[in-house]
């Protein structure tokens, strides 16, 4: 049965993948500067790409099979790739958000100096241990501030950080949080598992299994295998018959 965390460790894992499979120039990805400028920039690369191709289009009609057609050009970029990243980084920085909000605790509050005349320390031994204990707690309140386990609603808000996140509260690891209760772990679960599928259709990856409407000759059943990158095969129940795309390879 495939978990919570193997869905949000395979989010983590391919968005690489999914960024080469995109193919879009470095400077329109813009994957770690935020959801604002990331969609921004998506926007940006659909309306160019929208351009792009209605110009090569009319370019292509015109020189139709000539010779200067050959040699580099430029890579398209491949929307429904982006348009797949661009909501699981929301689904998963919205989660992420919201748990942290309900289970993350507050960062510790950072101590100020103060001293009056009316309380003066009675030594300076005290005085000296007053100001170490002060300077100890501002140290660990600041560690407490910029803990890498502490998620931040500003900063680095990307699909691989918020899933790598959410798989560290799923494992109940150390850190500023709560222990989540069952409401929440089935959340992130419904996020992780609609995240993960649409990471999986968009590479490829994923077995798929279907069954044609249409019966064979024999009237058996038609299951169709594929994804994985694999060619699909289609499979008879009932005479036992097997067809890819050359044809029939088995009866």
């Amino acid at each position: 049965m495939t978990t919570t965390a193997t869905h949000l460790r395979t989010i983590a894992l391919h968005w690489t993948d999914l960024r080469e499979a995109a193919g879009t120039p470095a400077q329109l990805g813009a994957f770690g500067l935020g959801l604002r400028g990331y969609l921004a920039r998506l926007d940006q690369a659909d309306a160019e790409q929208i351009e792009y191709e209605r110009h090569h289009a009319a370019y292509l009609r015109s020189l139709e099979r000539d010779p200067i057609q050959l040699g580099d050009r430029p890579v398209p970029i491949r929307l429904h790739i982006l348009d797949t990243m661009r909501v699981v980084e929301a689904a998963l920085v919205h989660c992420a958000d919201d748990i942290a909000h309900a289970a993350q605790r507050a960062p510790i509050p950072m101590p100020t100096a103060r001293r009056t005349a009316v309380a003066p320390y009675a030594t300076q031994r005290e005085a000296d241990t007053a100001a170490a204990d002060r300077r100890r707690r501002q140290q660990l309140a600041h560690a407490d501030l910029v803990d890498p386990r502490r998620w931040k609603y500003t900063g680095r808000r990307t699909a691989p950080h918020a899933a790598l996140w959410l798989l560290a509260r799923i494992e109940r690891a150390p850190g500023p949080c709560r222990r989540l209760t069952d409401v929440e772990e089935q959340r992130i679960g419904n996020v992780a598992a609609g995240a993960a599928a649409r990471v999986e259709r968009a590479l490829d990856i994923a077995a798929q299994r279907r069954t044609l409407e249409q019966p064979c000759v024999c009237g058996g059943t038609i299951d169709v295998h594929g994804g994985e990158g694999r060619v699909p095969v289609a499979h008879c129940t009932g005479c036992g018959r097997i067809w890819t795309e050359g044809g029939v390879i088995a009866a």
